[in-house]
């Protein structure tokens, strides 16, 4: 009897937990799962449409494209701006595994508000319960104190379109991991550096990733959609590129807890290659196409600041390339003849069968134009910057 009483009490205890870290959840709803595409009074659900099957349709509503609520937050200040693009778009990347972009339809994050996902990404203390990141233990050393393992956390939510109705398919949670935590012994004092191992921070990934799991599983409204967790491994503030997905499990049927995840072996690197990438597996064929892409680009026009790539690899395989080139060009004719030059000289030079895209920035920061090309294509789309408004 006393054994049946402890257990009880037990669970009690343990359910309070739960409900304690998901915080107010239902706050943070937008209402009913179910939306419809037709008129009713003012107020309308559509969906924006696609020129390309790789990409999603998103969701439109009263006019306007539907914002996530709580997109952008961070643990703190992270200076690699690289970091948030790769992690939505490799995010991205995994949800299309689980939701195929011919049967669902994409929508930023609604049910995660910011004030939650705030309090996920604090440390837990005795004014927030609710936070996935370790208590404070006191100490201030490299090696010795408590790391931010949780950086940040994204929602994505697909939607299955039924006729006049949307409704929710699924829902997609990533959680970007340090590799390095940043912090200060003094408020505006120097700054220092906690080094995590891909092992540790996997480890503390996969459990906060139960937790929040749990906490979603609170919502009537998720308790038995698909669920997939993603784990993001963030980049040092010092690289050039941003961090690699390193692992996705999927939650089905109601569950509440994963114990089965799957491993990716994806990884981002730069062009020219770095004594990192070099070390790290980067296929020499694949950046000495570059290497001749960009010595033909400099070669033809001179007034180049610079011409470097972010490779994106999936099981050693590239599956895109983003080329940024920097320029000293004023007028617009030369903007416009590089441009025409650089469609000819990626498609001799850079590699086919995969997604290439070329910014072409000033000095300053301004774009100039831009240039794209599918996977299945050919021919390289191109656009020139005016500052008259027109091409």
């Amino acid at each position: 009897m006393n054994v049946k009483r402890i257990r009880t009490i037990g669970l009690v205890a343990m359910a309070a937990i739960v409900l304690a870290a998901c915080g107010n959840l239902k706050n943070s709803s937008f209402g009913s799962s179910s939306s419809s595409t037709t008129t009713t009074g003012t107020k309308t659900t559509t969906t924006t449409g696609t020129t390309d099957s790789e990409f999603y349709q998103g969701v439109i509503k009263n006019g306007r494209y539907r914002t996530s609520k709580s997109r952008g937050i961070a643990a703190s200040q992270n200076d690699n701006v690289m970091n948030l693009k790769s992690f939505e778009s490799g995010l991205l990347d995994v949800s299309k595994k689980v939701f195929p972009t011919s049967k669902y339809v994409f929508q930023e994050g609604q049910y995660l508000s910011s004030s939650t996902v705030e309090n996920w990404l604090g440390r837990k203390s005795s004014s927030n319960s609710e936070g996935l990141n370790p208590k404070s233990n006191g100490k201030t050393g490299e090696t010795t104190r408590n790391p931010i393992y949780l950086q940040q956390l994204e929602e994505q939510d697909y939607m299955v379109q039924n006729g006049s109705k949307l409704s929710l398919g699924g829902v997609t949670i990533g959680l970007g991991m340090n590799s390095v935590d940043y912090y200060t012994k003094v408020e505006y004092g120097a700054t220092y550096e906690t080094n995590i191992s891909t092992t540790e921070l996997t480890a503390q990934g996969k459990k906060m990733a139960n937790t929040v799991l749990q906490c979603l599983r609170q919502r009537s409204a998720l308790k038995s959609v698909p669920i997939v967790l993603a784990l993001y491994k963030q980049s040092s503030n010092d690289s050039l590129v941003g961090g690699d997905m390193i692992a996705y499990a999927v939650s089905k049927n109601g569950s509440t807890s994963i114990s089965n995840w799957t491993s990716l072996n994806w990884k981002n690197y730069v062009f020219p290659a770095t004594s990192e990438s070099k070390n790290s597996g980067a296929n020499s064929n694949d950046e000495s196409d570059f290497s001749q892409f960009k010595s033909h680009v400099q070669n033809f026009f001179p007034n180049l600041s610079g011409v470097t790539a972010n490779a994106h690899y999936k099981d050693k395989s590239l599956s895109k390339l983003s080329v940024n080139i920097t320029t000293k060009f004023y007028s617009e004719t030369e903007i416009i003849s590089f441009t025409q030059y650089l469609a000819t000289a990626a498609k001799r030079y850079l590699p086919s069968g995969i997604p290439v895209e070329i910014t072409v920035k000033s000095a300053n920061g301004d774009i100039q134009s831009f240039l794209a090309r599918t996977a299945k294509g050919s021919s390289y789309y191109t656009h020139v910057f005016s500052d008259q408004g027109d091409d």
